[in-house]
């Protein structure tokens, strides 16, 4: 296998503007997904749409916006959508896999491992997978909240090489281009500070029936580059463009990678687990840990927020709140608060017993900016 990519469609590419599935789209999908696996490409698809196709099923004209509801839509459309994957890429001779992941696989370090187990068998037996997030389980405060999140994740997760946001418009502008035509073009970004010096502006407004917007692709290229992950955003209308991408020409926008660690872990904690409370350093830590490569200790924490325990992430932050870092820690909140800005040697007699030395150690700590 050369490369693996990861391709996301979203639900304005799959649907037509009253919500019914456009048909010739899927098509097409199917038609370029199974080429590329047929070239010897790892593919896979993260697909949007079990609402809109739910909504579509059911006659609701607009998309539900009560947790239940929505749930209930979702298990009503994805078993439709997966039925029309499975019909197109059948003819094609392609089979495929059915994969819905919840937030708390990523967060979790055995349903990570198990999950990325998972990704490589279905890859190696040639099956593409369609991966969607499981809405009719999830619970609001661990939803993705977006599908361009969710499969910057599992290009992550299976390490891939190559991430394509098929979306509705043929590339990245520095304003809306259906709102202000002289909008001027972006073919490339080397680093996402760039988007800021072009004064570049990201609706975060989806279709009627999805949930992104440019904004949220900007943060999937954000945690995809990060890993290590060429990412395009490119039309869905034409997907097989993917195809010409591949092979150099220049369509659509692309993000150029930074260089991806090595360490399995390191990746899991920068772009996996879920962050449950916010440390805040001073200078000297800060120094320590992104310039000197050390451990944090309690003494370079001048506060701490959020309630969380020991073996859980946060995020190491600066005085203003900037993210820093993000790490593993080895005591809960309410220990910290009680130790934070004290000598590792005064820990035993503030708490009481003999913890360890460090509050995050460097083998569980990621810089992340």
């Amino acid at each position: 296998m050369s490369e693996t990519i990861v391709v996301k469609i979203g639900t304005s590419s799959l649907t037509q503007p009253d919500g019914r599935l456009a048909v010739s789209a899927i098509a097409t999908l199917a038609e370029t997904l199974t080429n590329l696996r047929s070239s010897g490409y790892g593919v896979v698809l993260v697909s949007s749409g079990a609402v809109g196709v739910g909504c579509a099923r059911l006659g609701l004209k607009e998309r539900p916006r009560m947790m239940a509801l929505k749930q209930a839509v979702a298990a009503v459309g994805q078993g439709r959508l997966m039925r029309i994957y499975d019909d197109f890429f059948t003819a094609l001779e392609q089979p495929i896999a059915q994969v819905l992941l919840t937030r708390s696989t990523f967060g979790e370090r055995t349903s990570y491992v198990n999950a990325y187990n998972t990704f490589h068998e279905l890859l190696r037996l040639g099956v593409i997978p369609i991966v969607n997030e499981n809405d009719t389980v999830a619970v609001e405060e661990l939803k993705f909240g977006d599908n361009d999140t969710l499969s910057a994740l599992v290009a992550n997760l299976i390490e891939a090489d190559w991430l394509f946001l098929l979306t509705d418009v043929d590339r990245l502008y520095s304003a809306d281009p259906r709102t202000f035509p002289d909008a001027q073009p972006i073919i490339m970004v080397n680093n996402l500070e760039e988007l800021e010096e072009l004064q570049v502006q990201t609706g975060d407004r989806g279709s009627k029936w999805g949930t992104g917007g440019m904004v949220t692709k900007i943060t999937a290229a954000r945690i995809a580059t990060r890993a290590g992950i060429r990412t395009v955003i490119t039309q869905g209308q034409h997907p097989q463009n993917i195809q010409k991408i591949l092979q150099g020409e220049s369509i659509g926008t692309q993000f150029a990678p930074q260089t991806r660690t090595s360490n399995a872990r390191k990746r899991w904690i920068a772009h996996g687990v879920i962050s449950n409370g916010k440390l805040y350093l001073d200078v000297g830590a800060i120094y320590a840990i992104a310039s000197a490569g050390k451990s944090l200790l309690a003494a370079g924490i001048t506060n701490v927020s959020g309630e969380f325990q020991s073996s859980e992430a946060v995020q190491l932050c600066d005085a203003q709140g900037n993210e820093i870092a993000r790490g593993i820690v080895n005591y809960s909140s309410s220990e910290l608060k009680q130790i934070k800005g004290h000598r590792s040697e005064e820990i035993p007699a503030i708490l009481g017993y003999v913890g360890v030395e460090t509050v995050v150690h460097r083998d569980n700590l990621v810089i992340t900016n």
